[in-house]
C-alpha cells in the first residue's frame, strides 16, 4: 500500500558549536511533530548511539573492591569510579584486554604521590583513549608497582554489573557496571516556523553533546539510522510519498502568487518602486524576467539582489 502526501522532514543546518557539541535544526514540521521526533532523538541518541568501556578489571594483589590497596592512595572503590570515567574508541567488536604497569618514583617522596592516568595504559591499534589525562590512582609508595588488567567492550546503553559479572572474560577479575553511550547530554526546543504563508508549522532544534570519541554529527545520524530502522520493521510493505514542504504544494502557490506584494517584507524603497511601477501582487513580480526588473524605473541592482533572495527563501 502506498500513501501520498507525507511531508518529509528536512535538516535545515548543523552549527559546530565546538568539537563535541553541535546544534541541528529541522524544519518545517507539522503542528506536533516538533515534540514526537525530538523526544525520540534525544531517547535514541542517550540510549543506543554505539560507545565503549571497561567492564572488568584487576589489581595485582586484589581479589574483591571492598578492599585497600598497599601502596595505592585509593581503595578498589575509588579506582573502579575512575576507570568508569575513561572515554575509549574502538575500532573492533571483540573484547580487548589492556595492561597498565606503573612504578612509584623518587620523586614520589620529594614532590608527592605519582598520579597515574588513562594515558598510562598500553593500547593496541584497535582501542583509542579520548580522555589520556583522567586520573586512575595516586601511588604513595615509591617503591610498589602497580599492575593492572582491563576489559575493554563495545555496547550500546548501559550494562548491569551482574551482567558483566555474568559474561566476564576471566572469573577472577572484578566486574564493573559500564555505560557505553558515548552521548553525554541532548537538548531541544521547539519553536513555531513560517514557509511561504503558512505560520502553522514548527522547527526543531537540538543540541548535542558527545565525549569526543565521536562526533555529534556521527551521533546524530547513527540515531537517525536507529529510528528508520525501527519503524521500516513496523511499516512492513506500506510505503509513503513525501510531499512538497508546508506550504509549496501547488494550490497553496497559487494562492501565495496572488497575494499583494507587500506580503513578501521587502524594504520601503524596494516595495515602493515596485508598487510605482505598478507591480502589485506576487504573480506580478515573478512574471517579470531580471532585465524587465533591471530597466523599471528607480529600481536598482540593490532591490534586484533584494527581490532574488527574498524570493529564494520563500522557495518562489
Amino acid at each position: 500500500m502506498t500513501v501520498k502526501n507525507i511531508h518529509e522532514a528536512k535538516l535545515d543546518s548543523v552549527k559546530e558549536l565546538s568539537p563535541t557539541s553541535a546544534e541541528f535544526v529541522i524544519k518545517p514540521l507539522y503542528p506536533g511533530y516538533g515534540n514526537t521526533l525530538g523526544n525520540s532523538l534525544r531517547r535514541v541518541l542517550l540510549s543506543s548511539v554505539k560507545g565503549a568501556a571497561i567492564t572488568a578489571f584487576s589489581i595485582e594483589g586484589t581479589t574483591h573492591e571492598f578492599t585497600s590497596i598497599p601502596g595505592i592512595r585509593e581503595d578498589a572503590v575509588d579506582i573502579m569510579l575512575n576507570l568508569k570515567n575513561i572515554r575509549f574508541k574502538m575500532h573492533t567488536d571483540a573484547p580487548v584486554e589492556l595492561t597498565l604497569e606503573m612504578k612509584g618514583d623518587k620523586q614520589s617522596e620529594k614532590d608527592g604521590d605519582k598520579r597515574v592516568v588513562a594515558g598510562d595504559i598500553k593500547l593496541p591499534s584497535e582501542v583509542e583513549i579520548a580522555n589520556p589525562n583522567q586520573t586512575i590512582c595516586h601511588i604513595d609508595d615509591p617503591k610498589h608497582v602497580l599492575k593492572m588488567h582491563l576489559i575493554v567492550e563495545s555496547g550500546r546503553g548501559y550494562l548491569t554489573i551482574d551482567k558483566a559479572s555474568e559474561e566476564r572474560l576471566h572469573s577472577d577479575m572484578i566486574a564493573i557496571d559500564a555505560v557505553f553511550t558515548p552521548v553525554l547530554r541532548v537538548r531541544y526546543k521547539v519553536e513555531n516556523t513560517r514557509v511561504g504563508q503558512d505560520t502553522n508549522l514548527q522547527q526543531l532544534t537540538l543540541t548535542v553533546d558527545t565525549d569526543g570519541t565521536l562526533t555529534p554529527k556521527e551521533a546524530f545520524e547513527e540515531a537517525a539510522a536507529i529510528l528508520v530502522n525501527q519503524y521500516s520493521a513496523l511499516a512492513g510493505s506500506t510505503k509513503v510519498e513525501s510531499s512538497p514542504a508546508p506550504g509549496s504544494n501547488t494550490e497553496d502557490e497559487d494562492a501565495g502568487l496572488m497575494l499583494p506584494i507587500e506580503e513578501l517584507e521587502l524594504s520601503a524603497r524596494t516595495a515602493n518602486a515596485l508598487l510605482n511601477n505598478d507591480i502589485r501582487t506576487i504573480r506580478d513580480l515573478v512574471t517579470l524576467s531580471e532585465t524587465d526588473l533591471k530597466d523599471l524605473k528607480g529600481f536598482g541592482q540593490k532591490a534586484l539582489d533584494e527581490v532574488k533572495e527574498k524570493l529564494t527563501e520563500l522557495n518562489i
